[in-house]
């Protein structure tokens, strides 16, 4: 009797181990960006698992506008697998607390994400931004 009890409280265990390996979110930081007149500080990303906030690409971070003569607004751009870049702008001068979620309908997680920071300098000068960084995770690997 007691060894089926300690063999069913020991499946359980690691049964329960997996489920909560597979649940967990896989996260790290996004290093300190900057370019001439914007800078992205205390970054931090996750990938959700599926079925946890849409699968989503979640981000989050300080963007500065440190070219506060310029007269140039900044932004953050990101871009998950199979779309286009999406733009999150900041305010001109001042910084401001970015948290978002990147997910499509049509997909159940996301798996790569793209990310870069840049500042906007109009329609006839090409936008100037830090160096792209690239994030990814094989859920089938771990």
């Amino acid at each position: 009797m007691k060894r089926t009890v300690l063999g069913v409280a020991s499946v359980a265990l690691v049964l329960s181990a997996a489920v909560a390996a597979f649940a967990s979110p896989v996260k790290g930081e996004i290093p300190y960006l900057r370019s001439a007149g914007v800078e992205f500080a205390d970054g931090q990303y996750k990938f959700n698992r599926p079925g946890v906030n849409h699968g989503a690409f979640e981000w989050s971070g300080r963007l500065l506008d440190a070219g506060a003569t310029d007269r140039h607004n900044v932004y953050v751009e990101v871009k998950i697998e199979g779309y286009g870049w999406k733009r999150y702008y900041g305010k001109q001068n001042r910084a401001v607390a970015l948290h978002k979620s990147m997910w499509a309908g049509a997909q159940r997680y996301t798996g790569k994400a793209r990310f870069r920071v840049c500042r906007d300098r109009g329609s006839l000068r090409p936008d100037n931004c830090a160096e792209e960084q690239v994030y990814s995770h094989n859920w089938d690997r771990g």
